[in-house]
């Protein structure tokens, strides 16, 4: 009896950490329709948009809003929350030297305060968080907060790139929902500053947040994301948009964010009306 109530025990924790870490693909409106976003730009992808208000998914492209790909750079949300909690990061206004090592592009050339380095998407500012962090107690993170695959190799530095860390559309909803309001294992405080770095748009009609990625996937295709929220009429509806092609001419960093706000306004948005 006492082994019955264990497995029990073990198959709901296993549960609820599938139910907290994605947003329910079992219940969502597939739109076929959104596909010609992707096909104009001659690109594969996924769009995927969670409405609060009802619970409501529709998706665009489930087997790839499904699958797990390197995080990229929307990794720095996560990088940034546990730097804060634990006091790696002070506050947005910290600044990190640069190293005097020039890079591309030439944002990351300079002194950089962590709300500057998310802006411009600093590698370097968020691996030095990384290192402060230290290997152990990003692991212990990364299981705490069930995210992806929770493997983060060897570097401490890179796994987010390095094809170690994969994360699904799926999952990456379910985290912007979860650090909007406030169900992340953080203090308020340290969900509050990411929330606050994230905007990107606002005015009397919208307010819009979120944080791209990039990178390549295992088979050589080039990636990129964007995962956030959009809020009108003080209503927060959950998007990511995922992006991929092995064509390395297309410009995918300005495409998936040209695919994400056509899909918004075909739904609605930008009009102060949802």
């Amino acid at each position: 009896m006492k082994k019955s109530i264990v497995l029990i025990g073990k198959v709901a924790v296993v549960f609820l950490l599938v139910f907290f870490t994605s947003c329910s693909v079992n219940r969502a409106k597939v739109d076929n329709s959104l596909g010609k976003y992707f096909e104009e730009n001659k690109v594969e992808g996924c769009f995927t948009i969670l409405n609060n208000s009802d619970g409501k998914v529709t998706v665009y492209n489930m087997s790839l809003d499904t699958a797990r790909f390197s995080p990229a750079s929307t990794f720095k949300i996560v990088n940034a929350l546990i730097g804060l909690e634990i006091g790696k990061i002070s506050d947005e206004k910290m600044v990190i030297k640069w190293d005097g090592v020039t890079r591309e592009p030439a944002s990351w050339n300079k002194d950089l305060t962590m709300e500057d380095a998310f802006k411009v998407s600093s590698e370097p500012y968020f691996k030095e968080v990384a290192r402060r962090i230290g290997k152990t107690t990003m692991q212990q993170w990364i299981d705490s907060l069930h995210y992806g695959n929770m493997k983060i190799g060897e570097q401490v530095d890179s796994f987010w790139v390095d094809q170690s860390l994969q994360i699904s559309p799926d999952e990456q909803l379910g985290l912007m929902k979860r650090l909007y309001f406030d169900q992340l294992p953080f203090q308020k405080r340290t969900q509050q500053i990411v929330r606050d770095v994230m905007k990107q748009e606002e005015n009397t009609l919208y307010s819009l947040s979120y944080k791209t990625g990039w990178n390549s996937d295992q088979q050589g295709n080039h990636i990129a994301w964007i995962i956030g929220w959009i809020e009108e009429n003080k209503h927060p509806y959950f998007f990511v948009t995922f992006v991929k092609t092995p064509d390395p001419t297309i410009d995918i960093n300005k495409i998936r964010l040209q695919i994400t706000k056509g899909i918004l306004k075909k739904l609605g948005f930008f009009e102060g009306k949802m």
